[in-house]
């Protein structure tokens, strides 16, 4: 049975279950196959055979699910994107990915009540099941595929290992349908009869509400990033009795500390912690460890675990040669949840992507080593980071920044806390002396820069200076920058 029919066939067993929370609004599973099936038949009906793919623009409301599911069931991939971005950066990722519509919530509305004709060819096993989004160092967007078999070994391997009920999950949406994380939730909870809680924007941004929401939730499966449940940590209430449901935490997107998982640990000790790992290119994660009393004990900085059965992870120098186990070096994965690469770039996908025996193998850019058959990740290799879970290029800010009139040049730094990024800080170099004070040409460059770039990639501190220090090799000296903050 493929991923798709799974989805399907909750709304013929149990067609009255609630497949999505968002607010105060809910859809059935019954609902979700119905209107999904005639979006899809729409879309077949005005686009033939065109391929082209789906835009879906939205903040987690339930004509998303409907969107995601209609686009692929009439043969298309679905690019998601969450109206949270900035509407130049939409623009953007919507001209590199040549989308032949953009479905708001309101037109999916109107477009999977219309009857049209029968979709003749879902997507198959190769075929593109969606494109995501993610920062360029350029400062373009460039759209991974990821593939429905990709998707199928992922989603197959999360069930198998995590063993969930069948009509008696319920998952938490933390992350926006546009950031890869969400795919776990969003496809483990739909391919197990569960339920997906959705918490938005605004729950995020008010933490009283936020609490009443999650004690009414009735999660059982969490599935965020490590920085959220920190965040969520603060509150002493955070417990077991404010969700008496939950089995289990799932982390993946950046760093988990010890701390974190200890405090999970003793504040919800019938819970299981695991610690997850993997890019967007190679479909959401391909490692995992269940982080427990015993983990921790051993370990500090936690593994981020064994590799799926069915894929390989191994580290090479920098002459691509394999590495024993222990030495650092570069992250290497091969296996069928590998993207066959960007879309209409073969520049980047040949730069990045390759053949390892018969599999395709993804360079990650990340550092890491194998201790006692677990894997360490430790960290970028490039000026990319993961901040708040989101997978940043500094070299997207920082030319974001320098297309601003008021800037000459521009460095961004990742202000480390801990071991982890916790927040951004930019050297500009001002085109023009200006007499403002600190604070207003700080005001200035955000706000500008706000209008091209999504919030967690804005910088929150900003240095002026009149000259970057330089390396003896002629470089900008980013480590002589870094200590001063």
């Amino acid at each position: 049975m493929s991923l798709i029919e799974q989805i399907d066939h909750w709304a013929a067993v149990a067609p009255k279950t609630i497949a999505h929370i968002s607010g105060d609004r809910t859809l059935t599973y019954d609902e979700l196959r119905r209107r999904s099936d005639r979006l899809a038949g729409y879309l077949t009906e005005r686009f033939g055979d065109d391929r082209s793919p789906i835009a879906v623009l939205g903040h987690r409301e339930p004509e998303m699910l409907i969107a995601f599911l209609g686009a692929v069931k009439s043969g298309r991939p679905y690019v998601p994107l969450d109206t949270a971005l900035p509407q130049q950066r939409i623009d953007k990722i919507l001209a590199a990915s040549r989308a032949a519509l953009v479905l708001a919530p309101q037109d999916v509305l109107q477009f999977s009540t219309l009857q049209g004709r029968s979709p003749a060819r879902g997507v198959q096993d190769a075929d593109p099941f969606y494109v995501l989004f993610t920062s360029g160092s350029t400062g373009e967007p460039k759209g991974v595929i990821i593939t429905l078999a990709c998707l199928e070994h992922f989603i197959g391997w999360m069930l198998a290992e995590q063993q969930f009920t069948q009509l008696a999950e319920v998952f938490l949406n933390q992350a926006p349908f546009s950031f890869d994380l969400s795919v776990m939730d969003l496809y483990c909870s739909l391919a197990t009869g569960g339920t997906l809680f959705s918490i938005s924007r605004d729950l995020i941004a008010n933490p009283k509400e936020l609490y009443r929401a999650l004690a009414r939730s009735g999660v059982t499966t969490w599935v965020s990033t490590p920085s959220f449940a920190q965040m969520c940590l603060v509150e002493e209430r955070f417990s077991e009795a404010m969700l008496p449901g939950v089995r289990r935490f799932l982390f993946c997107g950046e760093i988990l500390t010890p701390a974190t998982a200890a405090q999970l640990l003793k504040r919800f000790p019938r819970a299981e912690v695991w610690n997850m790992y993997g890019p967007t290119e190679a479909t959401v994660a391909t490692t995992s460890i269940r982080i427990d009393a015993n983990v921790l004990e051993q370990y500090s900085p936690l593994p981020v675990g064994g590799v799926m059965p069915g894929s390989e992870v191994f580290i090479v120098n920098g002459n691509r040669e394999l590495l024993p186990a222990s030495r650092r070096g570069e992250i290497i994965i091969a296996g069928p949840n590998v993207s066959p690469g960007y879309l209409a770039r073969p520049d980047l996908t040949a730069n990045a992507f390759f053949q390892h025996h018969g599999q395709r193998a993804y360079r990650t850019g990340d550092f890491g080593r194998f201790r006692d058959g677990l894997l360490f990740f430790e960290g970028r290799m490039d000026e990319q980071i993961k901040l708040s879970g989101y997978r940043i290029e500094l070299g997207d800010i920082e030319a974001n920044l320098r297309a601003l009139a008021p800037v000459r040049n521009a460095v961004v730094i990742p202000v480390i806390k801990d071991g982890a990024a916790q927040s951004l800080a930019a050297f500009v170099l001002l085109a023009a002396r200006d007499e403002a004070s600190h604070f207003n040409l700080s005001h200035g460059l955000r706000k500008q820069l706000s209008e091209r770039l999504p919030a967690y990639m804005l910088p929150r501190k900003f240095v002026f200076l009149d000259a970057f220090p330089m390396t003896p090799n002629g470089k900008v000296d980013r480590a002589s920058l870094a200590k001063s903050l």
